[in-house]
């Protein structure tokens, strides 16, 4: 990151900006800072001014307690300050919740699009696994055990527990540990897990909300009815493409969306 900016808290955040047309800045979900969405804002450049940002309590922004879901939509506010008092929005999983938040939240947005925010209305069981993850995440970073609260993350995303212990091993686990307190940020972004119904009715924008053909079901249907509940809304299914989608395939389509 090669910029700071403040947010109204005091809390500095870096941000990245490449390319040129209207403004887009996209919003990184749970374990991760604004290099896991570079990817996708290179792909974005030729047709847009693609604007990458360390969420607060990751990479190279600081943190501020105490914490709330509010202080995100403020950093993001800062951030389109910066970058010219106007911009669309783009978020990945609970990241695209967050920008959901900001969108009816009033920020000078003027589009937004997610992928895949993960409320659990349509899996079974899933306000029982929030409830439980919430709980056992809480705790885990109350009695500094980092490592298990990246454990409780990677378990509820799916990985098995081979590929956990395996990951552990593996050079990245430090950084993970490292971002580990800021899943309790995504936590309260996601809130119950359940939808939001009455703020996505309140969305003043288009939204474009896409889901992934190879997904889980419950993830596309999530994300429909997401759609079905903001006022001026377009859903898209990627075929072939998973929870992990490729910024060639999906790229495209949301400059298209942005630019259009």
């Amino acid at each position: 990151m090669d910029k700071k900016t403040t947010s109204r808290d005091g809390t500095s955040l870096a941000y990245r900006v490449t390319g040129q047309g209207p403004a887009v800045i996209l919003v990184s979900g749970a374990m991760s800072t604004g290099g896991t969405v570079a990817p996708l804002a290179h792909r974005l450049a030729d047709r847009c001014t693609a604007v990458v940002y360390d969420r607060r309590g990751r990479g190279e922004s600081g943190d501020t307690a105490p914490y709330a879901v509010a202080r995100e939509v403020e950093d993001l506010a800062a951030v389109i300050e910066a970058v010219g008092g106007e911009a669309a929005l783009f978020g990945v999983s609970s990241g695209g919740a967050l920008v959901l938040e900001a969108a009816a939240s009033g920020l000078p947005v003027r589009r937004a699009a997610v992928y895949e925010a993960p409320f659990a209305d349509f899996l079974d069981g899933g306000a029982e696994r929030e409830a439980a993850y919430k709980e056992n995440l809480s705790r885990a970073l109350a009695e500094g055990r980092r490592g298990d609260a990246v454990e409780l993350f990677l378990r509820l995303t799916g990985l098995g527990e081979e590929m956990i212990q395996g990951a552990r091993q593996s050079p990245m686990w430090a950084g993970m540990e490292a971002v580990a307190p800021s899943l309790a940020y995504d936590d309260a972004v996601m809130g119950d897990g359940l939808l939001p119904r009455d703020r996505l009715a309140a969305i003043p924008v288009p939204v474009l909300v896409v889901a992934g053909g190879a997904s889980p079901r419950w993830m596309r249907e999530a994300n429909h009815a997401v759609a079905d509940a903001v006022p001026q809304s377009t859903y898209q299914v990627l075929e072939g493409q998973t929870h992990m989608v490729e910024p060639d395939v999906l790229g495209p389509v949301l400059a298209e969306f942005f630019t259009g």
